[in-house]
């Protein structure tokens, strides 16, 4: 099988920085009923999966999480 070489490089736009999310103090989305956790980490709102915690976070900026939620709320996303 013949190896591969995957360059990774920063997003364009990606301003975000490397949260340490270690200490982060999660909350589930559906008072425990669902497979999403917030936490809330200097001024940004990560998510991640609860069943996968070692998986990568998804990183908000506060205007970025609102309008993940209104489009939540919306029925834009299927958030179960």
């Amino acid at each position: 099988m013949a190896e591969s070489t995957i360059d990774q490089h920063p997003l364009a736009g990606w301003d975000k920085p490397d949260l340490d999310l270690s200490d982060a103090d999660w909350h589930s989305s559906s008072r425990g009923l669902g497979d999403v956790q917030i936490a809330f980490v200097e001024g940004f709102i990560a998510m991640r999966n609860s069943g996968s915690p070692q998986s990568p976070s998804l990183i908000f900026t506060p205007a970025e999480w609102g309008a993940f939620v209104l489009g939540a709320r919306e029925g834009e996303f299927d958030l179960t």
